[in-house]
């Protein structure tokens, strides 16, 4: 059998096609392309199933619902790389990029509690949803302002013109940091997402310039608090408990890479599967017309579920022996619990491969579950909400300017999304003011 790799997304084909009867090829182009057969074939016939990944390591995807919950909110899995029985942490092919570097690896993914506890509460006190929601007049702003720059040309790659930048610029300026500093953002968060996954070269170099920005900014802000997130942050430590610089500088990274590249893949994933599902693109356009945002919502949490930001939830760890489904995890082995599969489990979800943006009972788990339900989800719903709806009534007759077949997505396990997104639409005529 003739083994080739897809350059820069260490996935793999194989040819030629697996029969029906075994097992589909995992990390492939065509897996890549369309995760969701293969999954659904584990699902059915090998719900936990040991494999080796594209890395080399050996892991354990979890692909049924209710083992997923399950796993995802068993204390005796931790996000603690170091709990990991092979060399993985020590080569760097565990965890986010960058990982390796001491400074920023104190971040609510890859600790416990009670550290987790800590420090998720006073990211809490910073975060709040209070916030979050005085925050939705600047997204759209922001969303305004980037649709201007090509709703007049009648073409744009939606990923690179406008999913990518929103959420970068937003979480900017969530954080505090100065607008003429954003743009340094940009570069370092594209670089960490067009090579997301190894701790050198480029990504490298941007983590570094990330780690020593924030700590500049963090020194900045403590003598001269505003009303951003991190001199919210600031202010829950200096309030009888305890966040170093360093601490409060892993939180603002996390928070920074992780709430932007879920929601650049969330935009991406639900604009894509609107415009290949036009019965239900049509409800939403009429809903919005008539003023109604009932659909937008729940249509946001069914994109989440049938093809969201994230494939897999970040690696767990066998602290003790764990028995999920038939299976016996090890002590140290690691755990991936694949999300996408879950929320395509037809035990759980009526019509899983069905995209139906009015689904009532959807306990979808795209934010993932348990104490590390991702905190920063009320923003990422804001965005996508903002985002979609505003793409749909100022530019309603957007088309697909590609075939399916030719788009690419990235490679990597833990997030999906596409690498760009060409559409086209009838321009918009300047506004004469």
């Amino acid at each position: 059998m003739t083994r080739l790799t897809l350059p820069g997304t260490g996935y793999r084909r194989d040819m030629p096609d697996q029969p029906e009867t075994t097992m589909p090829p995992l990390f492939t182009w065509d897996f890549a392309a369309d995760p969701y057969p293969a999954y659904a074939w584990l699902r059915e016939h090998a719900p936990v199933h040991r494999t080796t990944l594209p890395s080399g390591v050996e892991a354990w995807l979890v692909t049924r619902y209710a083992d997923a919950r399950q796993a995802l909110a068993d204390g005796r899995l931790s996000k603690n790389p170091l709990h990991h029985s092979g060399q993985a942490h020590r080569t760097g092919r565990v965890g986010i990029p960058g990982e390796r570097q001491a400074d920023l690896m104190t971040h609510l993914l890859n600790i416990d509690p009670p550290d987790h506890t800590r420090l998720r509460r006073l990211v809490s006190k910073a975060f709040t949803p209070r916030r979050v929601a005085e925050f939705e007049p600047r997204v759209q702003q922001l969303t305004d302002r980037l649709i201007d720059s090509f709703a007049a040309r009648g073409s744009a790659d939606l990923i690179h013109e406008f999913a990518f930048p929103l959420p970068i610029y937003a979480i900017c300026d969530l954080l505090g940091v100065p607008s003429e500093d954003q743009d340094d953002f940009r570069d370092w968060a594209g670089m960490m997402i067009r090579h997301g996954g190894g701790p050198r070269g480029g990504v490298a170099r941007a983590v570094k310039r990330m780690r020593g920005y924030l700590l500049e900014l963090i020194h900045r802000k403590r003598a001269d608090l505003g009303d951003d997130l991190i001199s919210g942050l600031i202010r829950a430590s200096d309030h009888g408990e305890h966040l170093t610089e360093n601490e409060a500088a892993a939180m603002a990274f996390i928070l920074l890479f992780a709430g932007f590249e879920t929601t650049v893949n969330l935009i991406g994933n639900g604009m894509y599967a609107l415009l290949r599902n036009p019965g239900q693109r049509t409800l939403l356009q009429e809903s919005l017309g008539r003023g109604e945002q009932g659909l937008l919502a729940t249509g946001v949490e069914e994109l989440l579920r049938y093809d969201g930001p994230v494939e897999l939830a970040t690696w767990r760890f066998a602290t003790a022996p764990v028995r999920i489904g038939a299976a016996d995890i090890p002590v140290g082995d690691p755990v991936l619990v694949v999300l996408a599969a879950a929320d395509r489990d037809p035990d759980r979800f009526a019509e899983e491969n069905t995209l139906d943006l009015a689904r009532q009972d959807n306990p979808h788990l795209g934010f993932g579950h348990g104490i590390h339900y991702c905190i920063g989800a009320p923003l990422a719903r804001l965005e996508g909400q903002r985002a979609l709806a505003t793409l749909l009534t100022r530019l309603p007759d957007l088309q697909l300017a590609a075939e399916p077949e030719e788009l690419r997505w990235r490679g990597g396990l833990i997030m999906r999304g596409l690498r760009e997104l060409p559409v086209s639409f009838t321009p918009e005529s300047p506004t004469v003011s």
